[in-house]
């Protein structure tokens, strides 16, 4: 069988049909049977354990609460956190006390159990010298970095870096050795890192392991999405990747319910990176991604793995249909030879878009939805935990109603409109932003209420950011257009786990107003591009440029 495949007939070539992947997935395959089934289980412990990777340095190195040692009344023998006297020795802030400030001794000298508001200048307020804390349960303890919002909060951002650092390994791992290999060595990379982190002693240590785990570790879920994606049958696929969503959202969920039950972090890094080891199994009990081995003219590897796929489903692969796809695969690669040749007279891209202002619009605005979008989104949940009310409560219900959120805009997109929604979306959770600054603390109910609906809304939008920027752009220059965007919105999930040292330094809610400013701004920015609804995926750049125009439009091209 496989002669007849690297070496077929000339005289059938002419006379059997092309066929696709996804024509075989449909006819003979199975587009959603016991084998994709498999692999999305296999996938979903995987975005659970990248969802686990991706956000517990929001636990292991959250706030612990502190305050200013004072040397004139704490007794070595019997210091504690919250004696009756401390709010003669520090500043009030709110309903509870400075952090990091108090009052400077009158006379430092004296040692008195009671501690009288007469030790202090209390008209002068000076940083603490030396602090204690709470507890020990973060690296805010093991570091010393008690009010140094910027060190601590600097780990969450140098580790989403690390994210940006693993798109072009990951890619070309997976291009040159397959999808496979990249999800395998990613997960185990992830495991093994993130138990060595156990033993970081010191904080540039610990920022190390964060860094090496993301750009080693943390194409995982890339690799898994892509897996599962490419061996779905195209009526599925829309569906498999809003589950693959709402599983990262439930690894959120059950990362916090862990956290809550394991605050100390090393721990709770042993709990989260041992059962990680268990992806070594997966390179010997995934296939390799039928597609790849065609990109890759493997068509033996290819027709094996896709009678065994076609075994487990309990149907039949015709050799025929084998034959065709294999010539449709060498006339596709012919053609993208073609392609790459002519590309090589064409001008540059940004001069195509100077000749073409509407698409060049579209290419200026949606990178600010991305930053706009990761920006709150990972804001939101990274603030969660510094809410009043229980951190751990916070944080899974913030994870919990993006759920939600991912299927409503899945139904609404296809009833109302992309733009409506998009738009809606982002002027929702505006609102909530703003009505969040001026909901009192102790309103506990309210707030959470309002914060949830905001992170309802900016979930709705991740979503739908990804559906319509892929219709705005043509075929040609959709994936180089897309990547612009996408890699533009890295720059949100960076800043975003400064927010909290925003607040420190400026204004405790500026990180709202921040989160509702570019809110606005992007839901204005939506209406200034077509809607996509009902539109044919434009092939060209003529067809880009003239969705939303009418036929009889002079504008029209």
């Amino acid at each position: 069988m496989a002669e007849t495949i690297e070496k077929p007939n000339a005289e059938e070539d002419g006379n059997k049909d092309e066929v696709s992947l996804d024509k075989l997935l449909i006819e003979e395959v199975g587009q959603l049977g016991r084998y994709q089934w498999r692999i999305l289980a296999l996938t979903v412990v995987t975005v659970i354990f990248a969802a686990w990777a991706a956000v517990e340095y929001i636990f292991t190195t959250g706030r612990i609460p502190t305050r200013c040692l004072i040397p004139e009344c704490d007794v070595p023998e019997s210091i504690e956190f919250r004696p009756s006297w401390l709010l003669n020795a520090v500043p009030e802030s709110g309903s509870s006390f400075d952090n990091c400030r108090r009052f400077s001794p009158a006379n430092a000298t004296l040692h008195t159990d009671t501690c009288p508001a007469s030790l202090f200048n209390r008209d002068n307020v000076v940083d603490c010298k030396e602090f204690l804390y709470e507890n020990t349960d973060t690296v805010v303890y093991d570091y010393d970095l008690a009010c140094d919002e910027w060190r601590r909060t600097l780990i969450g951002s140098v580790r989403t870096f690390g994210t940006l650092t693993a798109l072009p390994i990951t890619g070309f791992i997976s291009d040159r050795w397959g999808r496979r290999t990249a999800l395998s060595i990613n997960a185990i990379n992830t495991a093994w890192i993130g138990v060595l982190r156990y033993f970081a002693d010191t904080y540039v240590g610990f920022l190390i392991s964060q860094v090496a785990e993301a750009t080693f570790g943390s194409g995982s879920f890339s690799c898994a999405y892509i897996l599962l994606m490419e061996v779905v049958g195209p009526k599925y696929r829309v569906a498999a990747g809003a589950t693959m969503n709402t599983c990262f959202s439930i690894g959120q969920i059950t990362m916090g319910l862990i956290a809550w039950a394991v605050p100390d972090w090393r721990k709770l890094t042993l709990i989260l990176y041992i059962p990680q080891f268990i992806t070594i199994i997966y390179y010997w009990v995934m296939f390799e991604s039928i597609r790849w081995y065609m990109s890759k003219g493997r068509y033996e590897d290819a027709e094996k793995t896709l009678k065994r796929v076609a075994q487990i489903n309990g149907n039949q692969l015709s050799d025929d249909s084998i034959q065709s796809l294999k010539l449709s695969a060498e006339k596709e690669k012919i053609q993208a030879l073609v392609d790459k040749e002519a590309k090589k007279e064409e001008p540059w891209l940004i001069v195509i878009l100077f000749r073409y202002k509407r698409v060049l619009l579209r290419v200026c605005v949606s990178p600010v939805w991305w930053i706009t979008t990761t920006f709150i989104y990972y804001g939101m949940s990274i603030n969660s935990t510094n809410m009043s009310g229980n951190r751990y409560v916070n944080y899974i219900a913030v994870a919990a109603v993006e759920i939600p959120g991912y299927w409503t805009a899945f139904l609404l997109m296809s009833i109302v409109g992309r733009r409506p929604v998009l738009a809606g979306a982002f002027w929702v959770c505006a609102v909530c932003q703003i009505a969040y600054i001026f909901i009192p603390s102790e309103v506990y109910s309210v707030s959470l209420a309002v914060y949830l609906v905001a992170k309802f809304s900016i979930a709705m939008v991740m979503t739908s950011v990804y559906v319509y920027t892929t219709e705005l752009y043509p075929t040609k220059y959709r994936h180089t257009l897309f990547a612009f965007s996408s890699m533009m919105g890295r720059i949100g999930s960076i800043v975003a786990p400064l927010t909290p040292a925003f607040g420190a330094a400026v204004w405790e809610e500026f990180p709202f107003v921040l989160f509702a400013c570019f809110a606005l701004l992007s839901g204005a920015l939506v209406l200034i591009t077509p809607e996509t609804l009902g539109s044919k995926l434009p092939d060209s750049m003529e067809d880009a440029f003239n969705i939303g125009l009418k036929k009889d439009d002079p504008n029209r091209r």
